[in-house]
Formats: structure tokens, sequence, C-alpha cells
């Protein structure tokens, strides 16, 4: 069964810094790549950015420059640093596999707003 909790979410002023943190079953996480998605109210889910099992890492236009994903092997977790967040960042953030996602998790809320 897929395993996957979000979580390190909240309000935040623009300009300001998150850190999520997605921990995943080790049935989905071993040796596939990952991703974060999200999805605005109204829209559909995107996928953001994207880091494989060796470490290569790929965003989408949007985030580029502000956003970096991480994974630790180790402990089958993997991260989404958040730096100069916008207004148009707010969204439900989700991990899971890419580009195929499978069973999804919550979701942990991201806000931007002053």
């Amino acid at each position: 069964q897929v395993q996957l909790v979000e979580s390190g979410g909240g309000l935040v002023q623009p300009g300001g810094s998150l850190r999520l943190s997605c921990a995943a079953s080790g049935s989905i996480f071993s040796g596939n790549a990952m991703g974060w998605y999200r999805q605005a109210p109204g829209k559909q889910r995107e996928l953001v950015a994207v880091i494989t099992s060796g470490g290569g890492t790929s965003y989408t236009d949007s985030v580029k420059g502000r956003f970096t994903i991480s994974r630790d092997n180790a402990k089958n977790t993997m991260y989404l640093q958040m730096n100069s967040l916008k207004p148009e960042d707010t969204a439900v953030y989700y991990c899971n596999e890419a580009p195929r996602p499978k069973g999804w998790g919550q979701g942990t809320q991201v806000t931007v707003s002053s």
C-alpha cells in the first residue's frame, strides 16, 4: 500500500520561505524518481519539481531559482525548500512518484498572503 505523508505547509508572507517534507513508504521511494505536485483552487494539479533516484533535478519554469528539491534515500524522505514565495504559489502541495503518480496523500496547504 502506498503511503505518502506531506508536512511543513503553512501561512507565509510574500518573499518568505517554507520547507516541505514528504515521508514515503519504501515501496514507492526506492529507486524511483519522485516529485512535488501542487493544486491551486480551481486549477489542475501540476508537477513542479522532480528528483531522480540519483539526485538529478528539474523544475517547472515558474519555480526555477526559488525552489530546491532534495531527498534522503536512507530515510525515504523528500524535501522541497521554497524561497521567495509568491501569492501564486498558494496551493495544496503533494509528493508522489514522477511523472506517473500513484495513490495520493493528504497534501499540505501552503498559503502565501500578506
